[in-house]
């Protein structure tokens, strides 16, 4: 299935894809809840009603009619790991970036997250802001110490994201925070792919275009953990909750490793796209007054 989260016409509710429509899935079935966030804690029962809801017996909306929103646009966590494939090791490590031998984890604020074809602001305190295309994992039920071999089983599904990070302010605190978490810099989305269409995240084409250009070309296959890894590491750690939000790792090719480096300018378009998923785009923008 592909759930999203859409608005229309002052109207904003959650859907399932059917084809060029999106059926309304609380005002079709009104014991369904109205946020996704809510759907993904309702549990199996619950998604086991929407799976069952058909077009023909549903309140739906052409696609082209709505405005897709974040699928999941409040989580209450949103982690990224950093340095997850080896050519862009290899970038960081020739930038001088020091690389450790575990999992290198930072928060994205979750006041970034945005909609997949949302504007990203270009913030008045830098001028070197810089994309990364990742695979985003969705968490589907509440868990803590997930072992390698059960990580499948807690994933509610999947997405396009991109990174966006502000790398002056990135290198600022060694936990890279505040570099990662200016508003709109969470684009995600177009909807949430669940795992029955993705049987392997681990074998997916993922790019980032900008302007066009392809700049981030590289399969899923090629990260150093793997999803089921990244899963196991963060649980160890944390209870990870329904529509958590786990970026993957970004492939070589980022803007700041370009010689010399390129930052994004207003009017850049940054286009992620992932096989099996679809693609996200956003259009760089000021940072309002």
């Amino acid at each position: 299935m592909r759930l999203v989260t859409f608005s229309s016409r002052g109207h904003t509710s959650i859907g399932k894809l059917a084809g060029n429509q999106v059926i309304d899935l609380p005002a079709s079935d009104g014991a369904l809840p109205r946020t996704l966030l809510e759907l993904l804690q309702a549990g199996p029962a619950a998604m086991a009603r929407v799976r069952a809801l058909q077009l023909e017996n549903a309140v739906s909306w052409p696609l082209a009619d709505v405005r897709l929103q974040a699928p999941v646009p409040n989580p209450s966590k949103y982690l990224a790991i950093g340095m997850n494939y080896k050519k862009h090791v290899h970038e960081a490590l020739a930038a001088g970036i020091q690389v450790p031998d575990s999992q290198v984890w930072f928060n994205k604020q979750v006041s970034c997250v945005s909609g997949p074809f949302d504007a990203v602001h270009l913030p008045r305190a830098s001028d070197k802001v810089d994309y990364e295309a990742e695979l985003c994992v969705v968490i589907g039920k509440r868990c803590r110490h997930v072992s390698v071999d059960d990580a499948p089983s807690v994933v509610a599904g999947y997405m396009a994201a991109n990174d966006v990070s502000v790398r002056d302010w990135q290198m600022r605190s060694p936990t890279m925070t505040l570099g990662k978490s200016f508003n709109t810099h969470g684009p995600v989305g177009p909807w949430l792919v669940t795992p029955d269409e993705l049987p392997d995240p681990h074998a997916l084409r993922l790019r980032m275009l900008v302007n066009g250009e392809v700049r981030q070309d590289v399969s899923t296959g090629e990260m150093i953990y793997n999803v089921w890894e990244q899963i196991a590491y963060l649980s160890t750690v944390m209870t990870l909750e329904p529509g958590d939000l786990i970026a993957t790792g970004t492939p070589s090719g980022v803007g700041a490793a370009m010689k010399p480096p390129q930052f994004r300018k207003v009017g850049d378009v940054m286009r992620v796209e992932i096989e099996g998923i679809g693609h996200i785009e956003n259009v760089c923008v000021p940072e309002p007054q």
